[in-house]
This record gives C-alpha cells, structure tokens and sequence, in this order.
C-alpha cells in the first residue's frame, strides 16, 4: 500500500517544470516556514499578554528538537532505506541522501511545529497544520519518501507536541509569570 500510495503521488511529477520547481522548493525550503510560524505565534501572544499562549509557542518549538531526537533514534533502529534506493524509476527531484527514510525529519519537525501552534493559537495553528500537510505530501512527490515515513513524522511530531503540552507548558507559563515582573519584561509582554 504504502509502495503504491507513494508511485501515485510520485508520478505527478515529472510534468512540468514549473510545478515541480515549486514542489522541489517547499520540500527543501519549506521548513523555514515553521520558523516563522513559531514567530508570528509567539508575538501574537506577547501583543495579546497570553502566558498560556506565549508559554505554548515556546514549547511548540521545544517539540521540534525533542521530536526530531526521538525520530533520530527510531530512525537510526528501523533503517528504512529511502525511496529511489528500493525502487525503480523515481523521480526524484532532490539530491540523494545516506540517511534512513523513516521517520521523515521534515514531516516531524512540521508536525511538532504544527500542533504545538495550534494548542497556542488556533489560527496561525491552522497555518501551520495546512503548511504540514503540503510539506508531507512535497516530501514524497519529490522522491525522498514514502507516505508512511511522513505519516509516522507528522504522527511523532503530533505526540511529542500533545504530550509536552500537558507536562511542560504549565512551567514554561510559570516562568513566564515570572518574567513578567522583572526588568525582562519585554521578552514577554508588550503591555506597559
């Protein structure tokens, strides 16, 4: 299944080259994106003083590192070889990697950043889930990986995110309490 889901996403490339110009780009490239994102989370809360917010937006980014550990291990155990080592005419449209194809790097740092986001802010979450599942499905239409190595990626990231939420955001809101009323400030609040 995961072969045949894979050579349908696959085979829409290869058509145009302004189409896969694009694709080829945001599967790269796109990961800054989540950047930003976390950015743009984490102002909006500082403008608003949202502690919970702001103390989310930073666990959002914290998630990608654990996560992407976590995924590192996993992928360093299972060893899945990549796409175009096991199959026959791909197209692959990024260079060649000697890493394992499972967990996907780019779909659990997304995931991570994604529903980190949208437990802090639902709208620049609901960017970020979208934004994810494009660089999932970018991961695969280039060649680098099968669905299930973004599936799992984006699942890992998720838990991770979910699971930090529960645990480590009531400190981080803590801290930044604190924060708040010292000379500091500023790096959480914009309220006078």
């Amino acid at each position: 299944m995961d072969r045949t889901i894979f050579r349908w996403i696959n085979d829409l490339s290869g058509h145009s080259t302004v189409i896969d110009d694009w694709w080829k780009f945001y599967a790269k490239a796109g990961i800054v994106l989540f950047a930003v994102l976390l950015l743009l989370a984490y102002f909006d809360a500082r403008r608003n003083d949202d502690h919970e917010a702001l103390a989310a937006s930073i666990w959002a980014g914290g998630a990608a590192l654990v996560a992407l550990g976590i995924g590192q291990l996993i992928g360093r155990t299972v060893g899945r070889a990549r796409p175009y080592d096991t199959l026959d005419h791909v197209h692959l449209l990024v260079a060649r990697t000697t890493d394992f194809s499972f967990p996907s790097d780019h779909a659990t740092v997304a995931g991570a950043v994604a529903v980190g986001i949208l437990l802090a802010n639902r709208r620049w979450g609901t960017v970020a889930m979208i934004s994810a599942a494009l660089m999932a499905f970018a991961r695969v239409y280039v060649g680098a990986h099968y669905p299930g190595d973004v599936l799992a990626g984006l699942l890992l990231g998720a838990t991770v995110a979910v699971a930090g939420h529960m645990v480590v955001v009531p400190l981080l809101r803590r801290l930044v309490d604190r924060v708040s009323a010292t000379p500091v400030r500023r790096l959480v609040t914009s309220a006078a």
